[in-house]
Order: C-alpha cells, then sequence, then structure tokens
C-alpha cells in the first residue's frame, strides 16, 4: 500500500497502551470480583445481571486484544519484558492459555492467513460460521484451559459457596461470548470465503463500521487488513490507520 501513517513516539504510544490496559483488565477484574463476591442473583435483578455479564462479555473481548497486542509488541513498543509479562498474565487469567503457544500461532496465522496451515482458518469450512468455530474453539481450548476453568469453578462453588447460576451467568457465560464475538468479528467476518475476492495475500478484509461500533463490536480489530497491513499498530489506532487508508479496497 501506498498510504502512509505514522505512529506516535514509543514512549507515547506505550503510555497509552499500558493505561488503557489498566483500565480495560482493570475494570474487567473489578466487575468480576463484584459479580461473583458482592453481587447476589435473585429473581427481581437478572435484568442488572444479564446487563452485567454483557459488560464483562465486552471487556473480556478488551483483554484479549491487550494480550494481542502485547503478542505483536505494541502493548509497550520497546518493551519485550513487559509485554509479554502483561499477555502472559491476562492470557492466563482469561482462560489459562499458555502465552507462548498462542502468541506463536498467532504469527502462524499472520504468516498463512486464509491457507492451509493457519491454526486460525478453517480450509474444509471455509464458509460455515459453527463449523469453523467449532474447529477454532477445539484448536485453542486445550486440556490446561479445561483443568483451568474447572478448577476456577470448583473453588467458587465448593469452597466459596457462590450459587452455580451466578457463576454460570456472571464468569462462565461472558467467557464464552467473548469467544464468539471475538470470532465472530476478528476471525470469520474477514477471512471468510464467499462473499468476493480478497484485496491482497492477507486473505483478509475489514469492517465498514464507525469508529463506535468498531470500538463496540470487538475494540476495533474488525479493521483487520489494517491490522495486518500493519500489525505495528497497536488496537486504539487502528482508526487511524482506517482513515489513513492502509486498508483501503477492503470492506467486509
Amino acid at each position: 500500500m501506498s498510504a502512509d501513517l505514522s505512529l506516535l513516539a514509543k514512549p507515547r504510544q506505550a503510555v497509552i497502551g499500558l493505561v488503557s490496559a489498566a483500565a480495560i483488565a482493570g475494570g474487567w477484574l473489578g466487575l468480576h470480583a463484584y459479580g461473583m463476591f458482592v453481587f447476589e442473583l435473585t429473581w427481581s435483578n437478572w435484568p442488572l445481571a444479564l446487563a452485567l455479564a454483557a459488560v464483562q462479555c465486552w471487556l473480556s473481548v478488551g483483554v484479549f486484544i491487550i494480550s494481542h497486542d502485547a503478542m505483536h509488541g505494541t502493548l509497550a513498543p520497546g518493551h519485550k519484558r513487559v509485554n509479554s509479562a502483561v499477555g502472559a498474565v491476562l492470557l492466563a487469567l482469561y482462560a489459562g492459555f499458555a502465552w507462548r503457544r498462542m502468541r506463536d500461532a498467532h504469527f502462524e496465522h499472520h504468516k498463512l492467513a486464509g491457507r492451509q496451515g493457519d491454526p486460525d482458518f478453517d480450509e474444509h469450512h471455509p464458509t460455515s460460521f459453527l463449523r469453523w468455530y467449532w474447529t477454532f474453539f477445539t484448536r485453542y481450548f486445550s486440556w490446561q484451559s479445561l483443568v483451568f476453568v474447572h478448577t476456577v469453578v470448583a473453588i467458587y462453588l465448593f469452597v466459596l459457596d457462590i450459587p452455580f447460576m451466578q457463576i454460570f451467568l456472571l464468569y462462565g457465560l461472558p467467557a464464552l461470548a467473548s469467544s464468539l464475538q471475538l470470532f465472530y468479528f476478528g476471525t470469520y467476518r474477514p477471512h471468510r470465503h464467499g462473499v468476493g475476492a480478497f484485496p491482497d495475500d492477507h486473505n483478509a478484509r475489514s469492517d465498514h463500521f464507525g469508529t463506535l461500533a468498531s470500538l463496540a463490536s470487538c475494540f476495533h480489530f474488525g479493521y483487520h487488513l489494517e491490522h495486518h497491513r500493519r500489525p505495528d499498530v497497536p488496537w486504539w489506532a487502528l482508526p487511524i490507520a482506517k482513515r489513513a487508508g492502509i486498508g483501503a479496497g477492503a470492506t467486509a
């Protein structure tokens, strides 16, 4: 692409990245703690509980996107250990994911995007949302993740005596829904087949959403071709990359 995009100086980019990460991850952890240890689910406050679950789902997406930026070193440019530490902690808390395994798989995705060998792609079902999601889910949700989630649930249920429905509604449901949200907006929509040719060998498209809708849907990860063409751009600067024409000609 001939379009140009100038990023902020690395120290300023690191400040924005780390402050936004602290706000998102702090909100995520704080809401989780409130939902487990303060909130009491009753028939009368189900609407509030569902609203909390929706917010927690969105924050969970944000936590994963922060970890994704850490993989690319764009969370805190020039600070490899900080990127690795933040990414590893958040991925472990998100679903017991292993940092190096997830990071290596993501780099393979960038090298083989939408082709055989891409761990995010289902070459046998490139147009089927449900089949592709199942392939995606089973590839990443390993036995370590199962052990982690079951351990957390067992502690909450049998040690701390938190009602199962409260655990499901405010922990399990947001986690599962966030994986669907990440997959749909960050993998399936950008890389699916059957909706026209891809603009280049990144095999990716971008959503035409406005900035607020893009933030709500997947923390701007729907601006996907922009990310593949410029993986050095952090999530919060992807709208700038969009306006600069980095992903021109790639609308989902």
